[in-house]
């Protein structure tokens, strides 16, 4: 029996679609079953004192690989891209993020994170970093090259996110890696809403490509999962520092993170298809001021996203006209399909109220009115806007 991945000549000319439904998986290692078996345990055992004096064994401790870990790593590499030299896999999208950051700096180092950066990663600058005198510069998501002028010579890292996952300012990603590898720092990307479906951010110059896995490789809204894809630069770096740290993913939560990584392709798509399509009706909505969405010919990134972006997921934000709290309060009150809630890329639809203004230090956020950020799930999209007209005619009712 061969298993997906031993097809000779096969792996290279795959599209990612398939690459997502065959990586990892070796059904002849496991008595045919299509998917690998998830693996309880810590202890391995060796056949003799020799063999245990060497390490000679696949895996040595479940903290540092089972076959679960195994298949689920290969298949996140599988779409990653050939400049993938490994991926790690962390507990969550945060521990994935502070993981990645600690790997390529050092006490007395120099970083600079974007602006628009999620705020929890701002926290581990300004709370985990300072700890070791480590400094954190915040700057303009559109600087582009011109980030180069922000750098010292201490710098190390340059942190990116495109699009930021409230205001969805997209980046200059290739003309920023371009500038800080000339001044030797390391370049690491959040990629969680484009993914590398959409983005491949080891191809455009990222060493350090990062995903909440909580999102859209879960895809279901019940698994903290993370994981960092890394270059050939960054990889021993950061394996040494997950491993040395002990952090490590439970077997059932790598086992759900498989099963979602192999309907993703499918899932984003309708994501995508479904929020465009309810992004453009808010654009004729007399209450919408604008609509922060890449993909929209609006959108000030677009031109960016048209180059380097294949696809868009069902994230975005809509800036509202003004209006009194109460009425965006009733708005998200009368809405029956859409949680309120963190997080989001699950298949059920998501609608927060958000306000960058305490959060930015090197811009300032002044969209114009109150924000609402919308994940659109995989609900039907005319029922969908049924539910956000009624928000609007309780928005109305509150504004007077």
């Amino acid at each position: 029996m061969k298993s997906p991945d031993d097809r000779p000549g096969a792996a290279s000319a795959r599209a990612d679609r398939t690459r997502l439904v065959v990586g990892g998986r070796r059904p002849d290692e496991h008595y045919g079953f299509v998917n690998t078996p998830v693996f309880h345990g810590s202890t391995v055992l060796y056949p003799t004192a020799e063999d245990y004096l060497a390490r000679r064994s696949r895996y040595k401790y479940a903290r540092r690989g089972t076959p679960t870990s195994e298949a689920l790593e290969s298949a996140l590499a599988a779409i990653e891209g050939p400049a993938c030299a490994g991926v790690c896999l962390l507990p969550s999208g945060l521990a994935a993020i502070s993981a990645a950051l600690l790997s390529v700096v050092d006490a007395g180092d120099h970083v600079l994170v974007s602006d628009s950066a999620y705020d929890p990663t701002r926290t581990v600058c300004d709370t985990v970093l300072v700890r070791w005198g480590i400094t954190t510069t915040y700057y303009d998501p559109l600087v582009g090259a011109g980030i180069e002028a922000l750098m010292r010579p201490n710098t190390k890292a340059v942190f990116v996110e495109a699009p930021g996952s409230l205001s969805f300012e997209i980046q200059d990603i290739p003309a920023i890696a371009a500038a800080a590898h000339a001044r030797g720092a390391v370049v690491l990307m959040d990629n969680t809403w484009a993914t590398p479906l959409y983005f491949r951010a080891l191809d455009h110059g990222v060493d350090l490509s990062i995903q909440s896995g909580t999102k859209y490789i879960g895809g279901h809204s019940d698994v903290m999962f993370g994981c960092v894809a890394a270059n050939e630069r960054t990889n021993k770096a950061l394996r040494d520092t997950v491993f040395g740290m002990g952090l490590c993913v439970g077997p059932d939560d790598m086992n759900l993170a498989q099963r979602g990584l192999r309907t993703m392709a499918v899932r984003l798509a309708a994501h995508q298809e479904a929020a465009l399509a309810v992004a453009r009706w808010f654009e004729a909505r007399p209450e919408v001021l604008k609509v922060l969405h890449p993909a929209l010919p609006s959108h000030p990134g677009h031109a960016l996203w048209k180059r380097d972006f294949t696809g868009s997921s069902g994230l975005f934000s809509v800036v509202f006209r003004p209006v009194p709290g109460r009425a965006i309060n009733a708005f998200l009150n009368a809405l029956s399909l859409f949680g309120i809630g963190a997080s989001w890329g699950g298949y059920e639809s998501l609608a927060i109220p958000f306000d960058c203004t305490t959060i930015r230090t090197a811009t300032t956020w002044a969209p114009g009115g109150p924000t609402i950020r919308f994940h659109i799930g995989l609900e039907d999209v005319s029922d969908l806007i049924a539910d956000l007209e009624g928000g609007f005619a309780a928005l109305n009712a509150a504004a007077g």
